[in-house]
Order: C-alpha cells, then sequence, then structure tokens
C-alpha cells in the first residue's frame, strides 16, 4: 500500500494531538484528571433539558430535528443577541451561530488566512487555536503576557516591524492556560494599537461569565466592534453536548464566515439551538451562571490549598479569579512531558506547558484544569502531583 503520509497535504503533517488527548481522559477510570478544561457535569441542567423535551419537543420538532439556515435560527439569533447586549452593553450588528468556538476559529482562518500569514498570539495560549493557524500554513508570532493578560506594549513593538499582522487572537478572561484576566487599561490599549494599524483582533470570550466574584470587565468587541471580531461559546457555560457557539464582529466580516460554513458543516445543529433558545427565553442563564461561579470558586480554593500544601517553593502557580486553570512552573530543569508515564501510574493527569507556546519550549510549565474534579479529589490529586513534582525535582 502507498504510504498515505506522503500524500498528506503540508497543513495535515506534523498536526498536534494535544486536544485528542485531552478528550481521551475523559472519564478513564481511576484517574484523576486535571488536564480537560471540562465542565462541572454535576451541574448541568439535566432536569431543563428533560423538562422542555418532554413538553415541547413534539410541538418543536420542525424546528428542532430540521436542518437551519447556515448562520442560525433566526429566533435563537434574536435571543443570543439579547442575552449578549444584557452582558456586554452592545447589540450586535451582525452574528452568526457556530458548531462551538474551535469552528469559528477555524471559520476566520478559512477566510482569512494565506499561506505565510502574520498571526499574533499571546505567549502561552490555547493549543486549539495553535493548531487551527498552523494548520493554515500561517506565521505564528507570540507577544509577551503576565498575570494581568497582554502586554500592549509588547503588542506595540512587534506591530512596529514587518508587515500588518492579518489578525490577533487573544482570550481576555480567564485564559487557557494560564488564567490571566486582562486589565481594563490594558483592553483600551490594545484595541486603540488595533484600530491604528488596522489589526482585527479575534476575542475568545469562552471563560468571560465564570468570574467567581460575577465582576465582569468591558470586553474587546464592545469596546471596538469595527476592528473585532468575538468568538463564543456554550460549553462552559451551559454544556458541551450542544456545540453551539457564535461569532459576532465587522458586519463586513460575518457573511464571509457564513459563507465558509456552508462548505464546512453547512449549519449548526438544530436540537442545541432550539435548546439554547428556550434556556434563553426562560431566564434560566443567570441562575445557571451564578452556580457555575459558586463550584468554580469552591474548586479553585481546594485547588490552591493543595498547591499550597504539596508543592515546595521551587513552583509558582498562577491565581486566578475565575474560569478553569492555573498554570504551574517549576525549575527550569524539569520536563513535565517526560513525566507524563509516571503521573499515569500515580493516577493523576495534567498538560505539559510546552504545547501552549508557538515555539513549543517551556518545558518546565503544565496546565492544571480544576472544573471537572471534586473538592476531595482535588485534595488528593494535589497530593499526587506533588509527589511527582517534588521528586522529580528533589
Amino acid at each position: 500500500m502507498t504510504d498515505l503520509d506522503l500524500r498528506l497535504a503540508r497543513r495535515a503533517a506534523g498536526s498536534g494531538d494535544e486536544l485528542s488527548a485531552i478528550l481521551s481522559l475523559v472519564n478513564a477510570p481511576g484517574l484523576i484528571t486535571f488536564s480537560g478544561g471540562f465542565p462541572a457535569h454535576e451541574i448541568f441542567p439535566v432536569e431543563f433539558v428533560r423538562d422542555v423535551a418532554t413538553d415541547r419537543l413534539a410541538g418543536g420538532a420542525p424546528v428542532a430535528l430540521q436542518y437551519t439556515p447556515t448562520e442560525g435560527l433566526a429566533s435563537f439569533r434574536a435571543a443570543l443577541a439579547t442575552w449578549i447586549e444584557a452582558s456586554q452593553g452592545v447589540a450586535p450588528d451582525a452574528l452568526m451561530v457556530t458548531s462551538g468556538g474551535i469552528e469559528a476559529l477555524q471559520l476566520i482562518c478559512r477566510t482569512l488566512l494565506d499561506p505565510g500569514d502574520r498571526v499574533l498570539v499571546e505567549s502561552p495560549t490555547y493549543v486549539g487555536a495553535l493548531t487551527a493557524f498552523s494548520g493554515f500554513e500561517a506565521r505564528i508570532e507570540s507577544v509577551l503576557a503576565d498575570g494581568d493578560g497582554l502586554d500592549p506594549e509588547a503588542l506595540a513593538a512587534v506591530l512596529a516591524s514587518g508587515p500588518t499582522p492579518k489578525l490577533l487572537y487573544v482570550i481576555p478572561d480567564f485564559q487557557n492556560p494560564t488564567g490571566a484576566w486582562l486589565s481594563t487599561e490594558r483592553r483600551h490599549a490594545l484595541v486603540a494599537l488595533a484600530r491604528r494599524h488596522g489589526l482585527l483582533v479575534v476575542e475568545d470570550v469562552a471563560y468571560r461569565e465564570l468570574s467567581f466574584t460575577g465582576e465582569q470587565r468591558p470586553s474587546l468587541w464592545s469596546l471596538a466592534p469595527d476592528v473585532v471580531v468575538q468568538v463564543g461559546t456554550f460549553s462552559k457555560i451551559l454544556f458541551p453536548g450542544v456545540r453551539l457557539g457564535w461569532a459576532a464582529g465587522p458586519p463586513a466580516l460575518i457573511p464571509h464566515l457564513v459563507r465558509a460554513k456552508q462548505n464546512s458543516d453547512q449549519c449548526a445543529g438544530g436540537l442545541g439551538q432550539w435548546l439554547a433558545e428556550s434556556f434563553l427565553r426562560d431566564g434560566r442563564i443567570d441562575a445557571q451562571l451564578a452556580r457555575a461561579r459558586a463550584t468554580y470558586a469552591q474548586r479553585w480554593a481546594a485547588m490552591s490549598d493543595g498547591l499550597a500544601k504539596h508543592l515546595g517553593s521551587g513552583f509558582r502557580w498562577s491565581r486566578p479569579g475565575g474560569g478553569f486553570f492555573t498554570w504551574v512552573a517549576g525549575p527550569r530543569g524539569l520536563d513535565t512531558a517526560a513525566l507524563l508515564p509516571k503521573a499515569q501510574e500515580l493516577g493523576v493527569a495534567y498538560v505539559p506547558g510546552a504545547p501552549f507556546h508557538a515555539g513549543r519550549d517551556a518545558h518546565h510549565t503544565l496546565r492544571l484544569a480544576f472544573s471537572a474534579t471534586t473538592p476531595d479529589e482535588i485534595a488528593e490529586g494535589t497530593r499526587r502531583l506533588g509527589l511527582l513534582l517534588t521528586g522529580a525535582t528533589s
């Protein structure tokens, strides 16, 4: 048989398998997993879904079980626009429904990127975004970020050299993987730079609604809807099973994304849109978010306590104000990828830090997700993690 590897397109060859590896650990028996950014299944609105499906599905079947317009059901987009306006203070002029946040990124890449185009990202950043950009053969460049998010001075320095990048990808709220929260001052500075340089900003708001206290900072899209396209998802705030997200942005861009979607999956699932619309119109979202915030705040407290108890002075970690993640850095000689087999033996899982960097460096780092594990599991998991990491550095 002909070697298939010889026929692979450049964009397929060498693609990372990190996301597949993370998803493969869902419900793995005997393993305390801090790897995947999975929402807590204990707070899924099971009763709501059951009741709506029982009481309303028969009448709603022509919509819920049928194909939908590529841009999404008009009634769901209207409900979504109303909720976005309530949350962010601005109603979107152009809005489409996607099959999750990662599909929105794929559509943006397909529409905008040619091989060799410059794409700017935070360092570190979401593995799925790096995979999407590299899959379209973009030239990915990292911009310095810290606990307050992307550094505007570092961004200005990057923009001062070379051609204008096609886009900047940023996660302002409780960033994946670090948990960083972009300061309000930096948000204004970032969009001012984008306007000055004609730079399109792709804002990923997957964790925006999950501040532990409910506090919110202005979204980049609300500050500059002319230069920002917002990518959102219901996976973190409703449940991932609906595979539902959105893109809101400049009216000149969204129709092109809709056309790109016609050549991918044609339309997002009608059942998910129907359920999400029912959820929004029934006024359930506020109670669901309050429950999620309280749950993740409690789990972060357990993670913080466990790390403080079981990791030595050679380690430091971020202290997020929301979201799912903390970022751990150890001594420079540590190789967290090499420790994975030993971690599995101890019954604990995490994600090594290198794949979150465009250059796949920073081998002494790792990402821990606390969202899908109970406080008791976190206590035991951090104990096992401490045995692994401190044993490797002693």
